[in-house]
Protein backbone atom coordinates (compact mmCIF):
# COMPACT_ATOMS: atom_id res chain seq x y z
CA UNK A 1 0.00 0.00 0.00
CA UNK A 2 1.43 3.39 -1.02
CA UNK A 3 0.00 7.12 -0.58
CA UNK A 4 1.24 9.63 -3.04
CA UNK A 5 -0.18 13.18 -4.33
CA UNK A 6 -2.71 13.13 -7.08
CA UNK A 7 -1.03 13.78 -10.55
CA UNK A 8 -3.11 15.32 -13.51
CA UNK A 9 -3.59 12.01 -15.23
CA UNK A 10 -5.17 10.02 -12.15
CA UNK A 11 -7.88 12.75 -12.54
CA UNK A 12 -10.67 10.63 -14.35
CA UNK A 13 -9.68 7.46 -12.69
CA UNK A 14 -10.49 9.27 -9.01
CA UNK A 15 -13.47 10.88 -9.81
CA UNK A 16 -14.75 7.39 -10.67
CA UNK A 17 -13.41 5.94 -7.74
CA UNK A 18 -15.18 8.73 -5.74
CA UNK A 19 -18.38 7.96 -7.71
CA UNK A 20 -18.27 4.58 -6.61
CA UNK A 21 -17.55 5.09 -3.21
CA UNK A 22 -20.54 7.53 -2.67
CA UNK A 23 -23.05 5.94 -5.31
CA UNK A 24 -26.45 5.56 -2.81
CA UNK A 25 -25.16 6.40 0.40
CA UNK A 26 -26.18 9.86 0.83
CA UNK A 27 -28.82 10.38 -1.62
CA UNK A 28 -29.83 8.46 -4.85
CA UNK A 29 -26.91 8.66 -6.95
CA UNK A 30 -24.26 11.68 -5.62
CA UNK A 31 -22.86 14.55 -6.54
CA UNK A 32 -18.99 13.64 -4.82
CA UNK A 33 -17.33 13.39 -8.25
CA UNK A 34 -18.57 16.34 -9.66
CA UNK A 35 -17.57 18.28 -6.64
CA UNK A 36 -14.12 17.50 -7.17
CA UNK A 37 -14.13 17.72 -10.18
CA UNK A 38 -14.52 21.33 -10.07
CA UNK A 39 -12.70 21.93 -6.69
CA UNK A 40 -9.54 21.24 -8.52
CA UNK A 41 -9.68 24.61 -9.88
CA UNK A 42 -11.08 26.17 -6.91
CA UNK A 43 -8.63 28.78 -4.92
CA UNK A 44 -9.47 27.33 -1.70
CA UNK A 45 -8.35 23.53 -2.75
CA UNK A 46 -4.83 22.32 -1.53
CA UNK A 47 -3.01 20.52 -4.05
CA UNK A 48 -0.07 19.97 -1.23
CA UNK A 49 -2.93 17.70 0.43
CA UNK A 50 -4.49 15.87 -2.33
CA UNK A 51 -3.78 12.33 -1.85
CA UNK A 52 -4.62 8.44 -3.66
CA UNK A 53 -3.83 5.53 -2.05
CA UNK A 54 -2.78 2.57 -4.02
CA UNK A 55 -2.91 -1.33 -3.86
CA UNK A 56 -1.36 -3.16 -6.27
CA UNK A 57 -1.02 -0.37 -8.43
CA UNK A 58 -4.50 0.57 -8.08
CA UNK A 59 -5.70 3.75 -7.18
CA UNK A 60 -8.57 2.27 -3.86
CA UNK A 61 -8.53 5.58 -2.26
CA UNK A 62 -8.82 9.58 -1.74
CA UNK A 63 -8.87 12.45 0.09
CA UNK A 64 -8.36 16.03 -0.93
CA UNK A 65 -8.40 19.01 1.91
CA UNK A 66 -10.33 22.44 1.40
CA UNK A 67 -9.97 25.91 3.59
CA UNK A 68 -12.45 26.91 4.93
CA UNK A 69 -13.25 29.50 7.36
CA UNK A 70 -14.92 30.14 11.24
CA UNK A 71 -17.13 33.32 11.72
CA UNK A 72 -16.29 34.30 15.20
CA UNK A 73 -18.82 36.19 17.41
CA UNK A 74 -18.36 39.27 18.64
CA UNK A 75 -16.96 39.43 22.20
CA UNK A 76 -19.70 41.83 22.69
CA UNK A 77 -22.21 40.00 21.49
CA UNK A 78 -24.70 37.47 22.89
CA UNK A 79 -26.43 37.06 19.85
CA UNK A 80 -23.66 35.97 17.53
CA UNK A 81 -23.63 38.84 15.22
CA UNK A 82 -19.78 38.07 14.01
CA UNK A 83 -16.93 39.66 14.90
CA UNK A 84 -14.77 38.83 11.78
CA UNK A 85 -13.61 35.44 10.58
CA UNK A 86 -10.73 32.95 11.82
CA UNK A 87 -9.05 30.71 9.49
CA UNK A 88 -9.94 26.94 9.43
CA UNK A 89 -9.59 23.77 7.00
CA UNK A 90 -11.99 20.97 5.60
CA UNK A 91 -11.16 18.04 4.09
CA UNK A 92 -13.46 15.73 1.71
CA UNK A 93 -14.99 14.26 0.06
CA UNK A 94 -12.64 10.55 1.53
CA UNK A 95 -13.15 8.11 -0.74
CA UNK A 96 -12.06 4.02 -0.37
CA UNK A 97 -13.26 1.77 -3.28
CA UNK A 98 -15.85 -0.41 -2.16
CA UNK A 99 -13.75 -3.36 -2.48
CA UNK A 100 -11.47 -2.24 0.06
CA UNK A 101 -14.07 -0.69 2.64
CA UNK A 102 -13.97 -1.28 6.57
CA UNK A 103 -10.28 -2.88 6.06
CA UNK A 104 -8.81 0.53 7.67
CA UNK A 105 -7.50 1.89 4.71
CA UNK A 106 -9.71 5.13 5.15
CA UNK A 107 -8.18 5.46 8.46
CA UNK A 108 -4.45 4.82 7.51
CA UNK A 109 -4.98 7.30 4.68
CA UNK A 110 -6.58 9.85 7.05
CA UNK A 111 -4.19 9.44 9.26
CA UNK A 112 -1.45 10.31 6.78
CA UNK A 113 -3.05 13.25 5.50
CA UNK A 114 -3.45 14.59 8.83
CA UNK A 115 -0.06 14.56 9.73
CA UNK A 116 1.11 15.55 6.33
CA UNK A 117 -1.54 19.29 6.89
CA UNK A 118 0.14 19.78 10.55
CA UNK A 119 3.61 19.83 8.87
CA UNK A 120 2.43 22.63 6.64
CA UNK A 121 0.99 24.38 9.85
CA UNK A 122 -3.16 23.67 9.28
CA UNK A 123 -4.21 24.50 13.02
CA UNK A 124 -7.58 22.90 12.65
CA UNK A 125 -10.20 21.02 10.95
CA UNK A 126 -13.89 20.94 11.05
CA UNK A 127 -16.31 18.22 8.58
CA UNK A 128 -19.26 17.02 8.54
CA UNK A 129 -19.22 12.89 9.53
CA UNK A 130 -19.66 9.46 11.61
CA UNK A 131 -17.94 10.17 15.14
CA UNK A 132 -17.88 6.58 15.41
CA UNK A 133 -15.40 6.19 12.61
CA UNK A 134 -13.71 9.96 12.79
CA UNK A 135 -13.32 9.93 16.44
CA UNK A 136 -10.32 6.84 15.43
CA UNK A 137 -8.50 10.06 13.98
CA UNK A 138 -8.33 12.38 16.84
CA UNK A 139 -11.74 14.11 16.19
CA UNK A 140 -14.76 15.13 18.74
CA UNK A 141 -18.01 17.46 18.64
CA UNK A 142 -17.32 20.84 17.77
CA UNK A 143 -19.51 22.16 19.90
CA UNK A 144 -17.17 21.12 22.84
CA UNK A 145 -15.00 23.72 21.30
CA UNK A 146 -17.78 25.68 20.92
CA UNK A 147 -18.00 26.17 17.28
CA UNK A 148 -21.57 25.79 16.17
CA UNK A 149 -22.85 24.61 12.46
CA UNK A 150 -24.60 27.08 10.29
CA UNK A 151 -27.52 25.09 9.43
CA UNK A 152 -28.78 23.99 13.25
CA UNK A 153 -29.43 25.88 16.82
CA UNK A 154 -26.25 27.60 18.23
CA UNK A 155 -26.95 25.26 21.59
CA UNK A 156 -27.07 21.96 19.52
CA UNK A 157 -25.00 19.07 19.94
CA UNK A 158 -24.89 18.05 16.63
CA UNK A 159 -23.77 14.56 15.91
CA UNK A 160 -22.63 15.12 12.86
CA UNK A 161 -20.58 17.70 12.78
CA UNK A 162 -16.49 17.43 14.04
CA UNK A 163 -13.69 19.33 14.86
CA UNK A 164 -9.94 18.68 15.42
CA UNK A 165 -7.13 20.72 16.61
CA UNK A 166 -3.89 19.76 14.81
CA UNK A 167 -1.82 22.51 16.53
CA UNK A 168 -2.71 22.48 20.13
CA UNK A 169 -3.88 25.78 21.43
CA UNK A 170 -4.42 27.34 17.74
CA UNK A 171 -8.08 27.89 18.41
CA UNK A 172 -8.03 28.98 22.16
CA UNK A 173 -10.94 30.27 23.79
CA UNK A 174 -12.90 31.51 20.45
CA UNK A 175 -16.41 30.80 19.68
CA UNK A 176 -17.85 30.82 16.26
CA UNK A 177 -19.58 29.43 13.43
CA UNK A 178 -18.70 27.43 10.97
CA UNK A 179 -20.07 26.98 7.02
CA UNK A 180 -19.21 24.78 4.74
CA UNK A 181 -17.04 26.10 1.84
CA UNK A 182 -19.24 27.24 -1.42
CA UNK A 183 -17.71 25.00 -3.82
CA UNK A 184 -18.99 22.03 -2.36
CA UNK A 185 -22.19 23.24 -3.34
CA UNK A 186 -21.38 23.61 -6.61
CA UNK A 187 -24.06 20.59 -8.37
CA UNK A 188 -26.54 22.02 -6.37
CA UNK A 189 -25.87 25.72 -7.58
CA UNK A 190 -25.44 24.47 -10.96
CA UNK A 191 -27.59 21.41 -12.06
CA UNK A 192 -27.30 21.44 -15.84
CA UNK A 193 -23.70 21.20 -15.79
CA UNK A 194 -23.65 18.42 -13.24
CA UNK A 195 -25.78 16.44 -15.22
CA UNK A 196 -23.92 16.58 -18.59
CA UNK A 197 -21.08 15.93 -16.53
CA UNK A 198 -22.87 12.86 -15.12
CA UNK A 199 -23.65 11.63 -18.46
CA UNK A 200 -20.17 11.13 -19.34
CA UNK A 201 -20.15 8.22 -17.37
CA UNK A 202 -20.99 4.54 -17.63
CA UNK A 203 -24.84 4.70 -16.23
CA UNK A 204 -25.81 3.17 -12.92
CA UNK A 205 -28.94 2.86 -10.93
CA UNK A 206 -29.89 5.24 -8.76
CA UNK A 207 -31.31 4.24 -5.40
CA UNK A 208 -33.71 5.70 -2.46
CA UNK A 209 -32.23 3.88 0.59
CA UNK A 210 -32.73 3.84 4.33
CA UNK A 211 -29.71 5.83 6.04
CA UNK A 212 -29.94 8.63 3.05
CA UNK A 213 -30.73 12.27 3.80
CA UNK A 214 -34.30 12.70 3.70
CA UNK A 215 -35.39 8.65 3.96
CA UNK A 216 -38.82 8.45 4.62
CA UNK A 217 -40.41 4.69 4.80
Amino acid sequence: MTIRLEQPKDYREVENLTREAFWNVYRPGCTEHYVLNQYRTNPDFIPELDFVMEEDDKIIGHVMFSKAEIVLDSPHSQGGDGGGSFPSWTFGPISIHPDYKRKGYGLKLLKYALEKGREMGIGMLQMEGNIEFYRHAGFDLASKMNIHYHAEPRDAEVPYFLAQELIPGYWGNREGTYCPPKGYFVADEHPEAFEAYEATFPQKKKLRLPGQLGYEE
